[in-house]
């Protein structure tokens, strides 16, 4: 029990704190299945790389503020026909956020881009990449306010720093031209260094009205589409569908549409 005792010890002081406190238990299961000295050694070190992965994956998940926990495959591809199956089953791999590409998810509300951008913010957790979901309102007015009280730059860092930025629902509100300027900022430090996952209600068409510039919407667009992949949903809303099954909404108001996209991808 001394030796036991001492091995305990020297685990803690690597800190190795899960292997030392199942070191026990696992030594008794070694001697009862005879393992081999080397086969031990691997069981007990893949219990604390085991550990160490899920407390990993539960920090980042937590650092990346996401509103809902949902899957790509919970996606329901054969409500949404006009979103290419085989684009995100490419993007899931996360090769895209490795070479510093971003996303652009555009269609009307309810067609499941917010979703889709949760699901690929999950699958870039689960790969150990760092990522924070932010609604566009809140990131603009939030550099706005940090640009007015000349902060910019360290609120810059703050969102520059995840590998994968979210940036979701944005169009919704028209905003001023200092965040605009702000929004230029952020996109020119991310610029080939992280990736953007930004969805939209808007064609790039509209985004000079939303922005208030015409000018500084161009710039960055410019950046965004440079090195991205673009999915234009067209089709109905999910959160709707059950309504217009009852009868409650006329078909009218829930057909197909479409955001326009005058930028393909690259």
């Amino acid at each position: 029990m001394i030796a036991v005792e001492r091995c305990r010890t020297a685990l803690e002081a690597l800190g190795l704190p899960h292997a030392a406190s199942l070191l026990e238990s696992r030594l008794d299961a070694a001697a009862k299945k005879e393992l081999p000295y080397a086969d031990f050694l691997a069981d007990l070190l893949r219990i604390e790389v085991t550990a160490r992965d899920e407390e990993g994956r539960a920090r980042r998940l937590k650092q990346a503020r996401l509103p809902f926990l949902r899957s790509l495959e919970q996606f329901d591809f054969a409500f949404q026909p006009s979103v290419d199956k085989r684009l995100v089953k490419e993007l899931s791999t996360l090769s895209f956020a490795a070479d510093g590409q971003n996303v652009i998810l555009l269609g009307p509300p309810g067609v499941g881009k917010t979703h889709l951008a949760v699901g690929l913010g999950l699958a870039a957790i689960t790969h150990g990449e760092t990522v924070l979901f932010v609604p566009a309102g809140q990131l603009m007015e939030d550099l706005r306010k940090a640009q007015a009280l000349n902060r910019l730059e360290h609120r810059l860092r703050y969102y520059a720093k995840p590998k994968l930025l979210v940036i979701d629902e944005f169009g919704v509100w028209p905003y001023d031209r200092l965040a605009a300027n702000a929004l230029f900022g952020l996109i020119a430090a991310r610029y080939e260094r992280g990736s953007v996952i930004l969805t939209a209600n808007k064609g790039f068409a509209d985004w000079g009205e939303v922005l208030g510039d015409p000018v500084v919407a161009s710039a960055i667009l410019d950046r965004l589409l440079h090195h991205s992949h673009v999915l234009n949903i067209k089709g109905e809303s999910y959160r709707l569908r059950e309504k217009k099954k009852s009868g409650l909404f006329p078909s009218a108001l829930l057909g197909n549409s479409e955001v326009s996209q005058e930028v393909q991808r690259p």
